[in-house]
């Protein structure tokens, strides 16, 4: 590959690495804020709804303004917004009282808003790659997603050792800032609207557009289900581990830094390494069906693994270990299956769609992720409340009949057939 190809891969990269590291950066300053700023649970809710919502709402915008002018102008403009959102995030971090709280908030919302250029980013890898690789760059996206959600609390954590309260806003600021320079000297454009003009349409003709085209609405519809399945998983694994494990406060978190570092890992690993072989061993659309079938045989057992000792490595290799050993087991079944979902997924989306709609498109697609990541932890918790098990259960079973869905309508339908551009 050459050098011209390097640069817009790690720029796109980059840009999905550093939107969820500012993502990270966030979750482990929230008790900070609760007890600093006197936070209630709503407005801490709040903060960390602000992001996903604002994605929600303006991914299909930012998708189908890419397809009109072009993705670096889009690329380059939201950059510059994120680094300016982490820097009122660092200048928030370091007033008081609902005046911190408000600033952080609306860094959040300005965060979101620009974060939602992940739909750009997608259709940029979309634009420069032949068919036979998209699967293998798509990829590249759940790498930057795993990574980055691992690094974003050490982010966190060695900001405010080294600099204080403003310290992660600042380095996230200034990454951004090196990327945003770094993009605007290295990154081509990818797509010449010229060619193939994009039909000008609102936000909801947008996505009805999408959803009511054939296949493209189905997988629109997987990749909400199957974000939605893994994000009810993170929300309360900590929850059930420490209930089910005997775990004290000290002991909860660092189960949970474990096992959400274990499995960004191991997510990063198989998007970022194996995909490609995988793909064409399987091809997009088994891969698509069989991800979903693995994710929901890790989710269903976790509700009855139980036990009364205490996490230590020389014990995962004990007969006291089973249990632990196991919970891994089953964690690295339900990140190698949500791992496996989306760059497949994706590599159809970048097929199916019009040339001159994949942005739209993509966009359409991750703001069907960002509602799954807004309602699942509600949902989630809802469940829970009820019965520790319901969540896993209830997302285990939609996992397994997603994937039969997906079997019969991608692997042994027709379904696959390009999508022919509008006229």
């Amino acid at each position: 590959m050459s050098s011209s190809k390097k640069s817009p891969l790690l720029f796109i990269f980059l840009t999905v690495f550093i939107d969820l590291v500012g993502f990270g950066i966030v979750l482990p300053l929230l008790p900070t804020y609760a007890h600093s700023f006197h936070a209630t649970g709503l407005q801490v809710g709040a903060i960390m709804a602000a992001y996903s919502a604002m994605q929600f709402l303006f991914a299909p915008a930012w998708g189908a303004w890419s397809d009109r002018v072009g993705r670096r102008p889009v690329l380059l403009l939201s950059t510059a917004g994120a680094a300016l959102s982490y820097a009122v995030f660092a200048f928030g971090s370091t007033l008081t009282g609902s005046t911190a709280l408000w600033v952080i908030f609306i860094s959040r919302v300005f965060a979101g808003i620009c974060g939602a250029n992940l739909t750009v980013a997608q259709a940029y890898i979309a634009d420069i790659t032949p068919p036979e690789e998209s699967a293998k760059r798509m990829g590249l996206i759940g790498m930057a997603f795993g990574l980055g959600f691992i690094i974003g609390p050490l982010v966190a954590l060695a900001g405010q050792a080294l600099i204080g309260p403003s310290g992660p806003g600042w380095i996230a600021s200034t990454i951004c800032a090196s990327n945003l320079v770094f993009a605007f000297t290295n990154l081509p454009e990818s797509w010449k609207p010229g060619n193939k003009p994009a039909v000008t349409r609102n936000r909801r003709e947008g996505v009805m557009h999408v959803m009511r085209t054939p296949v493209l609405g189905f997988l629109v519809v997987v990749f909400f289900l199957a974000t939605f399945g893994f994000t009810c998983f993170e929300s309360n694994l900590a929850i059930l581990v420490t209930q089910n494990f005997h775990l004290d406060d000290s002991g909860a978190r660092k189960v949970g830094a474990v096992l959400f570092s274990f499995a960004g890992i191991i997510g990063a690993f198989v998007q970022g390494g194996p995909i490609g072989k995988i793909v064409k061993k399987f091809g997009e659309p088994k891969l698509v069906a069989l991800s979903l079938l693995i994710f929901a045989v890790g989710l269903l057992p976790m509700p009855w693994l139980t036990s009364h000792e205490p996490l230590a490595w020389s014990s995962l290799f004990s007969s006291a270990g089973g249990s632990w050993r196991l919970l891994f087991l089953l964690v690295a079944l339900i990140a190698i299956g949500s791992g496996l979902t989306r760059p497949p997924l994706f590599a159809l989306l970048s097929r199916l769609a019009p040339e001159n709609e994949r942005g739209l498109t993509f966009g359409v697609a991750q703001s069907g992720a960002s509602l799954a990541r807004i309602i699942g932890p509600l949902f989630a918790g809802w469940m829970y409340d009820r019965h520790p098990s319901w969540p896993y259960v209830t997302c285990s079973v939609l996992a397994l009949g997603t994937g039969i869905l997906a079997w019969n309508k991608l692997v042994r339908g027709d379904g696959i057939a390009p999508v022919r551009a509008a006229a």
